[in-house]
């Protein structure tokens, strides 16, 4: 992977971090007007900001309330101590949240939250609210380039749009063509100036919705346009004057395609590819398209599922790590009776269906809980410690949708072939593998024995499809291991 590519990977990870931090700011409520979004924009001073703050304090000591005084007071400390771990402003800018939210049990907790965005934030924001005020960063998740698809044919039109990895239909509306024939007699040529008319009303309609769709303000809102459809609709549309002229401008490709509707806006998507290379989807088809490549030719180099992910991950078998950006998996820390560490992996039903798997299998008794946290930003911190990549994916292209429900959202391609098959029995030998105290259990791996008796006799159906693979239910368990 170059470095150009890295470094959009990289890019991708924040934009996911941003997401669900959005997404749970946005549910946090709390009592009062305790709770304070603060934005710093680039080459701004915090010393400013400081100031601010202090005066802001002098002004909270005078609220009547003391129950939302000391509130608000504490907020603004809080803010206060994360301004001082700042010496300047970062490069993006500075984004902070502090107060107290309630809990879905109606208990009040303390959230300190401070971090420089992924790409410059031009707002300057303080609000101290009963709620946090998170527009400013979804303006920035929105703010990638944003292209607009027409597809036309005989049957009607539909436009499109197409932003990062989210793929819209605007509007679409049908029509009914005179088709051509070779009846008439002395009315053809009124048959087919009637023809002409509605063609030409049909191109009308359509340059006309283009401008409601595609410019707003006075100026178009997309990045280019992609003309695309059957027959000669496209070309007759991009040569009409009735077609605006700020958007003929802005057509940057016009393509055959052999659907209308939505199954033309997928193919157009796909040959404006090299157009729109540097857009999420575009990237995120061909990476899917890779895996699926994989398992078509039988290469053996893929995983999927959780249980043989993470086990190829420990091998540092994963070159790229494949995950859906909203797959729900908790990981587990449990501690059982003699102390050792247990690595759980649940989902919500299997979490509801099997308590058992939270039992200590010498006691009878619920294991102690040390922790637990989203797989997800598990993963998102310790990727770079198994030596892979990781890229998240949506299920809104076709491929994506297949990749979460064919192969459970996660998976990964390999620098090798693993035998997942011969892995699993050496995880039940209790030769291979000792469960360990926790004061021991930092950073353990399998014993290289039986990394080495892998790698010695590969199956032939390692790391095979659906098709090709037995798959195994997996309780989605693993115990930490003494290297």
């Amino acid at each position: 992977m170059s470095d150009a590519q890295a470094n959009e990977a990289e890019k991708n990870i924040e934009i996911w971090k941003v997401k669900k931090l959005i997404k749970r700011l946005e549910a946090a409520r709390g009592n009062g007007t305790s709770m304070i979004s603060l934005i710093i924009p680039p080459k701004d001073q915090v010393s400013r900001a400081a100031k601010m703050l202090a005066e802001e304090y002098g002004t909270a000591s005078n609220i009547k309330s003391r129950v939302n005084r000391q509130s608000v007071l504490s907020a603004i400390t809080s803010t206060q101590q994360r301004l001082k771990l700042y010496n300047k402003v970062p490069t993006n800018g500075l984004v902070v949240y502090c107060g107290e939210i309630l809990t879905s049990e109606g208990k009040e907790r303390r959230v300190n939250i401070d971090f420089e965005p992924f790409k410059p934030i031009n707002t300057s924001l303080y609000l101290c609210d009963n709620k946090f005020h998170t527009e400013a960063l979804a303006e920035l998740l929105e703010s990638d380039q944003k292209f607009g698809f027409i597809i036309m044919d005989g049957n009607g039109a539909l436009f499109g749009t197409l932003s990062g990895n989210t793929r819209d239909v605007i509007h679409k509306f049908s029509v009914d063509l005179p088709k051509k024939h070779g009846r008439g007699g002395q009315s053809a040529l009124r048959f087919a100036r009637l023809r002409e008319e509605k063609r030409h009303n049909y191109v009308r309609k359509v340059a006309e919705l283009a401008v409601q769709n595609f410019i707003t303000n006075d100026k178009v809102n997309v990045a280019g346009i992609i003309l695309a459809g059957s027959a000669d609709f496209k070309n007759d549309l991009n040569q009409s004057d009735l077609f605006d002229n700020r958007l003929v401008t802005k057509v940057i490709k016009v393509v055959d395609v052999s659907y209308g509707g939505e199954n033309g806006f997928n193919q157009a998507i796909e040959l404006s590819s090299e157009t729109l290379s540097n857009v999420k989807f575009i990237q995120e088809k061909k990476l899917i398209g890779k895996y699926f490549e994989e398992i078509s030719q039988d290469s053996g180099r893929i995983c999927y599922g959780i249980e043989d992910t993470l086990k190829a991950l420990e091998l540092g078998a994963v070159e790229v790590l494949i995950v859906f950006e909203n797959l729900e998996i908790n990981r587990w820390t449990l501690k059982d009776n003699n102390g050792a560490i247990i690595t759980l992996h649940t989902t919500k039903q299997s979490e509801a269906a099997n308590r058992e798997q939270f039992m200590d299998r010498e006691t009878g008794q619920e294991m102690e809980v040390v922790s637990q946290e989203s797989f997800l930003e598990w993963i998102a911190e310790k990727y770079k410690d198994f030596g892979t990549n990781l890229e998240f994916v949506s299920d809104r292209s076709s491929e994506g949708n297949q990749f979460v429900k064919g192969f459970g959202g996660i998976g990964g391609l390999l620098r090798y072939k693993v035998n997942f098959e011969q892995l699993a029995e050496v995880d039940d030998d209790d030769d291979y593998y000792d469960v360990v105290p926790s004061s021991q259990s930092q950073n353990l791996s399998p014993r290289p024995r039986a990394v080495q008796q892998i790698r010695k006799k590969p199956a032939s159906n390692a790391g095979k499809g659906p098709k090709g693979a037995v798959i195994r239910p997996s309780p989605l368990r693993s115990v930490e291991t003494a290297s």
